[in-house]
């Protein structure tokens, strides 16, 4: 056997570099059996967790709540803001689970999948697969099945009874309960599905602060689960990772809170080439209509095993920053990963040190006027929010001020002025906590909860002096603020002062 040798950054390598910064990319890490416990969960908090993630396609949905519970005071002992992200299953095909210790599938080793039932478990000889047996017996031989994220490749050598026989084309490590995916022609796929809206309601109810949609292909996909969240619910990230989301990249993003590149699934369905290409898309389109976007999967994989991550990863984390990411997110790293802390540890680490060389006063200049959905385009309220806020950030460059402070009550003025990635600190002064934990993906966003006030000037000058507390403006110090009237009745952000701070 050949052992190739990977070369790996320490994390006090990359930290030794850097100059004291606030991150600006935020961080999503994904909550499992390896970092739900109180002490790593605080541990996670302190290293730069700014939302959690909780990934419903593994164990019950009562499991998931009791971990948003933990999340939540995690974040309020460390006197953090945390947003969590409920990630709904969707139509994708799982095995039934490995033992904890995972097993290897070595190449050319024959490999049975069977339809598992309840109870069923898996390992190097027979895979249990959870789905529906018409789909196993509609495989023919030659067929590819990938598990994974497509690392481990099997093809269909025969079909007898129910049971797929198989011949590993590539090898790889298998733990915890991994997708399967057959044939795309194969499989009929509706987002979402019935057992995604059991799950719905009940994250729904327990107060996530965003949920996540598998699998969508189209604007109505997540309309449907916009509509079964009811009003008044969770931020709606739409995931894409299929051709045809990718294809109609700019009607759902229209139609989300936020927008996820899974690179995994994604991967699997599209020339792996692509991906890159597709992902600095995303990003794109996502930040033109001023929505958060989360780039995922493989960031740092090697970490679920090492201590540190290898330079590849540490140049995907980099680039994905360069792409202008709002946030990266952590999947098995820290959900099943033997180092969850340092995982975090390392993605905060990377990210500033990228953050240094980001070219925030060309990206500004680059942006453009901001995207809008059907009805936002005759929405005057929306329209003049986005026109102050790029003349906030016009402003705020021009005269170098040491912050820009969004006074908001939905987070919609915050997410405009984001977008142009400022290099002034921006704050976010909002009387509401949910808001506030929605933008904790929202790319440079430092939320802080304030009192609801009855004047434009109250709101202004008590955002000025949250702000000062601080410490990151002072005495003589100029800030450019937006704001609008709490009492009008189709509000809009449409003052903004520069302030000198006395």
């Amino acid at each position: 056997m050949i052992r190739r040798s990977i070369r790996r950054v320490s994390v006090a390598q990359i930290a030794s570099t850097l100059v004291p910064l606030q991150r600006r990319t935020k961080i999503v890490a994904t909550i499992g059996p390896a970092s739900e416990d109180p002490a790593t969960l605080r541990a996670i908090v302190d290293a730069g967790m700014d939302m959690a993630r909780l990934g419903l396609a593994h164990g019950p949905v009562e499991e998931s709540i009791e971990r948003l519970r933990r999340i939540r005071k995690a974040a309020a002992d460390a006197g953090r803001v945390v947003g969590v992200l409920a990630d709904l299953p969707g139509p994708k095909i799982r095995s039934a689970p490995f033992l904890e210790s995972g097993i290897y599938l070595t190449e050319d080793a024959m490999v049975d999948l069977y339809a598992a039932g309840d109870g069923a478990m898996s390992d190097w000889r027979r895979i249990g697969v959870d789905a529906d047996p018409t789909l196993l017996a509609a495989l023919e031989a030659g067929d590819t099945v990938a598990l994974g994220d497509g690392g481990v490749l099997l093809q269909v050598d025969d079909v007898v009874a129910g049971t797929v026989t198989t011949r590993v084309l590539a090898g790889g490590r298998l733990q915890g309960r991994p997708g399967v995916n057959l044939p795309p022609e194969k499989m009929e796929i509706e987002t979402p599905t019935t057992d995604d809206l059991r799950l719905l309601d009940a994250v729904v109810a327990a107060g996530v602060d965003a949920v996540a949609v598998s699998f969508v292909r189209s604007a109505a996909d997540v309309l449907r689960v916009r509509e079964a969240a009811g009003p008044g619910g969770p931020m709606i990230v739409a995931k894409i990772e299929t051709p045809q989301a990718v294809a109609d990249i700019e009607a759902i993003i229209a139609a989300s809170d936020g927008v996820m590149v899974a690179r995994g699934d994604l991967g699997v369905r599209c020339a792996l080439e692509d991906v890159p290409h597709h992902q600095k898309r995303i990003i794109r389109t996502g930040v033109a209509y001023a929505r958060p976007v989360i780039t995922a999967t493989q960031m740092l994989e090697s970490m679920v095993h090492a201590p540190t991550p290898t330079r590849a990863e540490v140049s995907d984390v980099a680039n994905a920053v360069f792409d202008g990411s709002s946030a990266l997110m952590l999947s098995g790293e820290t959900a099943i990963g033997q180092h969850p802390v340092e995982a975090v540890t390392a993605m905060a680490s990377i990210a500033r040190r990228a953050e240094r060389e980001f070219d925030y006063q060309g990206w500004g200049a680059r942006l453009g006027r901001q995207q809008l959905d059907e009805a936002q385009q005759y929405d005057p309220e929306v329209r003049i929010t986005a026109a102050i806020s790029a003349a906030g950030w016009r402003a705020a460059s021009e005269i170098d001020a040491a912050a820009i402070i969004a006074c908001t009550a939905s987070g919609s003025t915050a997410r405009a002025i984001s977008r142009f990635r400022p290099t002034a600190p921006v704050f976010a002064c909002t009387p509401s906590e949910r808001t506030a934990r929605r933008l904790s993906v929202a790319w440079g966003i430092r939320p802080i909860v304030v009192e609801e006030r009855t004047s434009t000037d109250e709101i202004v000058w008590f955002a000025v002096e949250a702000v000062a507390k601080t410490g990151i403006i002072k005495k003589d110090d100029v800030v450019a603020v937006l704001a609008g009237s709490p009492i009008d009745p189709d509000p809009a952000t449409d003052v903004l002062r520069l302030v000198r701070v006395r």
